[in-house]
């Protein structure tokens, strides 16, 4: 905890966009994995967040991340029946992820990222300026 609880709430935001970021970052490498079942098939994750209280700063919230989930989101079945990976009958399993979607939630999450570190920054001009009216 700093002395100044801005720090802290935007510190635990830079926290939680950053598991966001790994998250999707995880999906995108994942997006064209194949499984030789629905249940080996990789399965996109997403970060389940919760406000949480700033230490000794009774009304200031910041942000948690309670858990990383995987998403109820069924096997993409493909008929590919010379893959390796197939099954008996020919089918192999995608996972059901949407590259564009997660483009758009890395470019949310970076935006998310990028405005906390601004307000650090500012946070930190400000303070070192109020200690310089005293000179």
């Amino acid at each position: 905890m700093s002395s100044l609880p801005i720090f802290d709430v935007a510190g635990s935001a830079l926290a939680a966009q950053s598991v966001r970021l790994n998250t999707i970052a995880s999906n995108l490498a994942n997006a064209d994995s194949v499984g030789s079942s629905p249940e080996t098939a990789y399965r996109p994750i997403e970060p389940v967040f919760q406000t949480a209280r700033v230490p000794g700063q009774p009304g200031m919230t910041g942000v948690d991340v309670v858990r990383v989930e995987p998403l109820d989101k069924p096997a993409i079945r493909r008929f590919e029946p010379g893959h390796p990976m197939a099954d008996a009958e020919g089918y192999i399993y995608a996972p059901d992820v949407d590259p564009v979607a997660q483009m758009v939630n890395l470019i949310s999450a970076s935006r998310g990222y990028q405005a906390n570190v601004e307000v650090i920054n500012s946070a930190r001009e400000l303070a070192l300026a109020t200690l310089m009216i005293g000179r």
